[in-house]
């Protein structure tokens, strides 16, 4: 009655394409539970700990990637050594051929797995070849993990971080699962301290851990993945099938989404280190409410947008080479950034206009002679919020579809077949759908001290008040939740 199938429990321990583990998953539920208990087991033996903790990190990436969780190991091992040469090196030509030896490898890897066949499709017609793509797998999370280890080598390089002396401690920072295969992209300098730090897990950590991942696991599993079945997947995968409205409303749905979708990771992922003793920090800051493209940018995406900002587009020489130069550097900071993203022409596309709407915000701003502080107020915050909100879905246009043509068509059916008549009918088809990207924005928008009051609220509540919340959540997931596991988002990027 009670005997296992061992070999059908292998198999679910085992690597599965079709089924990645992620936090929503119920695999990985388990798993932390069981991984909890030993980790307070832990809890004074530092090193054990740590060593634990990555194993388990590994394990959680080889579920994720299979047999290329053996690259988080190379990047990991490569920067370690090369900061530790880098650091006691005196001469300034070793030290960037050091850096350009870390700059090779991850970007290396990052290239060949992520933009081979996108280069090999440019270049096949110079030599009249034909483009064969190249079956090439895309480890889940590469772009995060390697930019995160550069941003390592990189603070070494320019003397802002003191290297580690432990290869455990590195691969540590580099592994930690909960943020290795979307991100945050958590900076050295802010981790580093905290990893021999003794082990302290007050009640506020904890409350407010439970309260991100059950905001996390809300917007993920319930908001971004019902919308995205039901409804945004069926309008961008034919647009011209639709009205104008419809693909309309299927822009905001995907607006909300991918917002609910990357939020609600890195919301789950700064729950789960609370949980185990860890700050990171915040990733997204209701980007929605931005009254400008530059003020989006410092809401959305906040690790990236950080990264770029302080190793591409400083490094590019900022804003210290004349306005003009200036303009250039954030384009070309954008248009690196959307490439970051995937290897299509769609991305560059995206971050291209990024890039010229905060060339053209700074220029205005300069010409207008208002500061980078400055932010409108009352009605005109307001028509700024709802420009920006409608700049941001335009260029989400070209980031959701794969080919330009789509983007084309989308944008002509919403401003030559509009069809308002159909909203009433499409509204009452779609319900639930509307019901839930109401709410979602509806607590987007909501003031940031509501959001503050709610975690005060979880974290005053009893431990069994707080269990009973997340089974209550869960079996809200399990109701609206498709049959098969819906993967994050940036897990492509």
């Amino acid at each position: 009655m009670w005997e296992i199938d061992w070999s059908k429990f292998v198999s679910v321990l085992l690597y599965d394409a079709k089924q990645p583990m992620i936090f929503s998953s119920g695999l990985f539920l388990f798993l932390f539970l069981a991984f909890s208990l030993v980790y307070g087991l832990l809890q004074k033996k530092t090193t054990l700990r740590l060593l634990f903790v990555t194993l388990f990190s590994y394990y959680f990436y080889y579920k994720s990637s299979g047999i290329y969780f053996v690259l988080l190991g190379v990047v990991t091992v490569t920067d370690f050594f090369l900061a530790s040469r880098m650091y006691i090196t005196s001469s300034p030509l070793k030290r960037k051929l050091l850096l350009f030896v870390s700059l090779l490898v991850n970007l290396g890897l990052l290239c060949y797995f992520k933009y081979t066949n996108f280069f090999y499709e440019m270049l096949a017609p110079l030599w009249n070849g034909e483009f064969h793509k190249l079956d090439i797998f895309l480890p889940v999370g590469i772009s995060f993990f390697t930019f995160q280890s550069l941003s390592y080598t990189l603070d070494v390089y320019r003397k802002e971080l003191k290297p580690l002396n432990n290869l455990l401690d590195y691969a540590f920072f580099v592994s930690f699962f909960p943020q290795l295969v979307a991100g945050p992209i958590v900076r050295a300098r802010d981790f580093i301290p905290q990893i021999r730090r003794p082990l302290l897990v007050t009640d506020e950590m904890f409350g407010r851990g439970v309260f991100f991942i059950l905001i996390g696991l809300f917007k993920k599993a319930v908001i971004s993945d019902y919308i995205s079945i039901n409804f945004v997947e069926r309008i961008f995968a034919n647009p011209a099938l639709y009205s104008g409205v419809e693909n309309l409303f299927g822009i905001y749905g995907y607006a909300l989404q991918i917002y609910c979708d990357f939020s609600g990771y890195s919301d789950m992922a700064i729950g789960l280190a609370l949980l185990l003793g860890f700050h990171f920090p915040i990733n997204f800051n209701s980007p929605y409410k931005a009254d400008s493209v530059t003020d989006f940018w410092h809401r959305w995406h906040i690790s990236l947008s950080t990264w770029l900002r302080d190793y591409l587009y400083i490094s590019l020489g900022g804003n210290r080479k004349g306005k003009f130069r200036t303009y250039i550097n954030l384009i070309l900071t954008m248009l690196l950034g959307g490439l970051w993203h995937g290897a299509s022409w769609n991305f560059i596309v995206w971050g291209g206009l990024h890039g010229l709407a905060l060339a053209l915000h700074k220029f205005f701003r300069s010409v207008l002679h208002r500061p980078k502080t400055y932010s409108s107020s009352g009605i005109k915050r307001f028509f700024a919020i709802v420009l920006t909100f409608h700049f941001v879905c335009f260029c989400w246009i070209f980031f959701r579809n794969t080919t330009f043509e789509a983007s084309v068509t989308m944008i002509k059916q919403v401003f030559t077949a509009f069809h308002p008549e159909l909203f009433v009918q499409l509204v009452t088809g779609y319900w639930k759908v509307f019901m839930l990207m109401g709410i979602g924005f509806v607590l987007h928008w909501l003031p940031d001290a509501w959001e503050q009051k709610a975690c005060k609220l979880v974290t005053g509540t009893p431990l069994a008040g707080k269990a009973l919340l997340l089974l209550a959540l869960i079996y809200l997931v399990i109701q609206v939740k498709s049959s098969d596991i819906q993967p994050f988002i940036y897990f492509q990027f």
